[in-house]
């Protein structure tokens, strides 16, 4: 399975950028789809994720200015992030929990990251 997003940038403050990312590869089942970023010196932290059937999870500090959505049927999910803060810069990383076989278990699969850089 591999993870494959585009969508990074520069971006002015207050500004908007979509990320995408689609899963491609042996899926039977994928479970739920999210995105973490990770800024120079930190953490890898969650961004928001979504699961198959619809349900989403945001982190506090994009709630109201970023949105996740998925397409199943193309195993792919978005992020819409508005109102782009300086402090949203970070590497952004695609995440997903998918079952690549009938009876296997669910692994979790990474993207390479897209850089988001929010600067004037």
């Amino acid at each position: 399975v591999q993870l494959v997003e585009s969508g990074g940038g520069l971006v002015q403050p207050g500004g908007s950028l979509r990320l995408s990312c689609a899963a491609s590869g042996s899926i039977f089942s994928n479970h739920a789809m999210g995105w973490y970023r990770q800024a120079p010196g930190g953490q890898r932290e969650l961004v928001a994720t979504i699961t198959e059937g619809g349900r989403t999870n945001y982190a506090d500090s994009v709630k109201g200015r970023f949105t996740i959505a998925g397409d199943n049927a193309k195993n792919t999910v978005y992020l819409q992030m508005n109102s782009l803060k300086p402090e949203d810069t970070a590497v952004y990383y695609c995440n997903a929990h998918i079952q690549p076989y009938r009876y296997a278990r669910e692994y979790e699969y990474w993207g390479q990251g897209t850089q988001v850089t929010v600067s004037s």
